[in-house]
C-alpha cells in the first residue's frame, strides 16, 4: 500500500478501506522481510512470517471458536511477551477491538474497565490470573471468556492451544481507516480511567510522523522499551513503531529495574532506548557499569525530564535523550526534542504534523514566555472518549485537544513544561510551575526526586512545599532540608524557594510514572 512520504500523514493519503494489522503484519512479510526478526523474547528470535502466522491463528481463534464479531472488545492483560503481538494484531485483523490494559491496576479497576469496555474476551497472563478471580464473577455483565498465556485452570482457555488449533492464513475485516481499531484507557491519574478509542490510522500517522520524523527508525533498529506495551508510549516504542519498518523489538516481561535493564542493554544491544524519567534517575542511582555503545538515541515521555538527569545520563553513558511529551489521547509525542534542536530542560518543538497553540483560560492566545494551556491538532487523537459525552467535548475541541497540560513558549521555539493545570501554584500572585522547582532540586547531589505541591503557611498564604527522595548515600535531615531551601534560592526567583521539605521513601506515580501530585496535596 502506497503511503505518503510527507510527515504529515493526512485523511487523504491513507486509503478508506484500511485494516492496520495488515499494513504493520501482513506488509513485512510482503515487502521482503519474512525472515527478519521481529520479536527477540528471552533466547527466542520470531520472525515476521513467524508473527503473521501466529496473528492469523489467534485472530482465527477468536473469530471461529470463542465467536468475537467485529467491534466486539478484546481485554488484553499481558505482560510483555510475543503473545501480545499476535493478540493485539489477531483481534484488530478480525475488525474487534483489543484493550491493552494496565499490568498495575488493582482488581476494582479491571471490574471497572471490564464492565465500562463491555469486553467479552480477557486474554491474560497466567501471573496476573489472580487479579481477574479476586472479581466476584457475577459482578462481571459482559465477560465471557478468558484466555490464558501460560497454564489455563478449569473454566479458562489456553492461549497455545487456541492458537494450534486455528488455520494460518486469514482474510483481514474489510474496515475503514475511521474504524475503531483498539483503545486505550487513561491512567486515571485525576479520576476514573477513560477509555480513549484510536482508529485504524492512528498507529500509522505516529509512526510516519514521529518513529520515521524525528527518530529516522529504520529495519536495522532493535527497540527496546522500558515503558511496557499496555503504556500508550510503550506500544509505539515496544510493538508498531518497529512493526512499522521491519525492525526488531526487545520485549521483557519483568519489571524494569537497574539490574534488568543493564542486562538487556548488555545483551540484547538496543539502537533505540525508550524509557522514562524515573527510570532514567533510577539507571543514574545504581552504581553497576553498563555499555550503551549500541545506543544511538535515547527516548523520554512520560513527564518532563530534569536537566539535571539528562547531563548526568549523557555525561555517564555517552546517550544523548530526546525528550518530549505525548498523550493517550494523542496516542504518542507530538512535542519534543529532535536532532539538531535540542535544548535540555524543555520539551522540544512540535513534531511535523502537528500543530501547538497556547492560550489563556478564555482560550486567547498567550504572549511569548507566559504560561498558558497547551492545545494540540493533529491526525492521531483519539476520536472520543467511550460513554463520556461530555468529556469529550470538554477535551476534544473540533480539530484541537485540550491536553491540560501548562506550558510556555520561548524566543527559540521551544516549548517549556509547567505541570498539570491543577498542579501549578500561584505565590504572591505569581504562578509558579513546580516542574521548575523540581528541576532545580534535582540538581543537587542528594537529591534522587523530587514532588512539589502548595501548603497553606499561618497566613493562609500558598508557599511551595517539596517532597524529597534522597539519593543513595544521603539521608533527610533539618541541615540537608535547609540545605537544599538555600540550594533552591541561589538558582531561582527567592519566591520559588520551598517554604518545607519533607523526606519521603518514595513518590506516589501512575502506573505510567507520572507522579501524582494530587496524591501529595492531600498528605497531612
Amino acid at each position: 500500500m502506497a503511503i505518503t512520504t510527507e510527515r504529515e500523514v493526512s485523511a487523504a493519503s491513507i486509503p478508506d478501506q484500511f485494516n492496520v494489522a495488515t499494513y504493520f503484519v501482513d506488509r513485512n512479510v510482503d515487502e521482503g522481510r519474512g525472515d527478519n526478526v521481529a520479536i527477540e523474547y528471552r533466547e527466542e528470535r520470531i520472525t515476521y512470517r513467524q508473527v503473521l502466522e501466529n496473528v492469523n491463528r489467534f485472530g482465527n481463534a477468536l473469530k471461529h471458536i470463542l465467536g468475537v464479531r467485529i467491534e466486539e472488545r478484546v481485554l488484553l492483560l499481558l505482560l510483555d511477551c510475543p503473545e501480545y503481538a499476535y493478540a493485539f494484531f489477531g483481534a484488530i485483523k478480525i475488525g474487534a477491538v483489543p484493550i491493552p490494559t494496565s499490568t498495575l491496576f488493582k482488581p476494582a479497576d479491571y471490574e471497572y474497565i471490564l464492565n465500562d469496555s463491555r469486553a467479552r474476551v480477557a486474554v491474560i497472563s497466567e501471573a496476573l490470573l489472580p487479579q481477574l478471580q479476586a472479581i466476584p464473577h457475577e459482578n462481571l455483565r459482559y465477560l465471557r471468556d478468558v484466555v490464558v498465556v501460560g497454564n489455563a485452570p478449569p473454566g479458562t482457555h489456553s492461549f497455545e492451544k487456541l492458537r494450534t488449533a486455528s488455520e494460518a492464513s486469514l482474510n483481514p475485516e474489510p474496515t475503514s481507516k475511521d474504524d475503531s481499531a483498539f483503545w486505550l484507557y487513561s491512567s486515571g491519574s485525576t479520576g476514573a480511567p477513560k477509555g480513549c478509542v484510536h482508529l485504524h490510522k492512528d498507529m500509522l500517522v505516529c509512526t510516519e510522523q514521529y518513529a520515521r520524523g524525528v527518530l529516522q527508525i529504520t529495519e536495522a533498529d532493535r527497540c527496546y522499551s522500558v515503558a511496557k506495551l499496555f503504556f500508550a508510549y510503550g506500544l509505539g516504542n515496544g510493538l508498531y513503531f518497529p512493526f512499522g519498518v521491519g525492525a526488531t523489538t526487545v520485549l521483557f516481561p519483568g519489571p524494569p529495574t537497574p539490574q534488568n535493564v543493564f542486562e538487556i542493554v548488555s545483551t540484547h544491544k538496543p539502537t533505540l532506548f525508550f524509557s522514562v524519567p524515573t527510570n532514567y534517575a533510577m539507571l543514574l542511582a545504581n552504581e553497576t557499569p553498563c555499555d550503551f555503545s549500541s545506543v544511538r538515541w535515547g527516548v523520554s515521555a512520560g513527564e518532563a525530564l530534569p536537566p539535571a538527569v539528562f547531563e548526568r545520563f549523557q555525561k555517564r553513558f555517552g546517550v544523548t535523550i530526546l525528550d518530549g511529551i505525548g498523550s493517550t489521547e494523542i496516542l504518542h509525542i507530538f512535542l519534543s526534542n529532535q536532532p539538531g534542536a535540542i535544548r535540555p530542560g524543555s520539551s522540544g518543538k512540535p513534531v511535523d504534523g502537528y500543530e501547538m497553540q497556547i492560550v489563556d483560560d478564555d482560550g486567547q492566545p498567550v504572549r511569548q514566555g507566559e504560561i498558558g494551556n497547551l492545545l494540540v491538532k493533529g491526525n492521531s487523537t483519539c476520536a472520543m472518549y467511550w460513554n463520556k459525552h461530555d468529556r469529550t467535548r470538554d477535551t476534544i475541541q473540533g480539530h484541537w485537544i485540550r491536553t491540560g497540560d501548562k506550558y510556555s513558549q520561548d524566543a527559540d521555539g521551544f516549548y517549556w513544561y509547567a505541570g498539570r493545570g491543577d498542579d501549578m501554584l500561584k505565590v504572591g500572585g505569581i504562578w509558579v510551575s513546580p516542574v521548575e522547582v523540581e528541576n532545580a532540586l534535582i540538581e543537587h547531589a542528594a537529591v534522587l526526586e523530587a514532588g512539589v505541591v502548595g501548603r497553606e503557611d499561618q497566613d493562609r498564604l500558598v508557599k511551595p512545599l517539596a517532597y524529597v527522595v534522597c539519593a543513595a548515600g544521603y539521608s533527610g535531615s533539618p541541615e540537608l532540608a535547609r540545605e537544599l531551601q538555600d540550594f533552591v534560592r541561589g538558582k531561582l526567583a527567592d519566591y520559588k524557594r520551598p517554604r518545607w521539605v519533607e523526606f519521603v521513601g518514595e513518590l506516589p506515580k501512575t502506573g505510567t510514572g507520572k507522579t501524582q501530585r494530587f496524591k501529595l496535596r492531600q498528605q497531612p
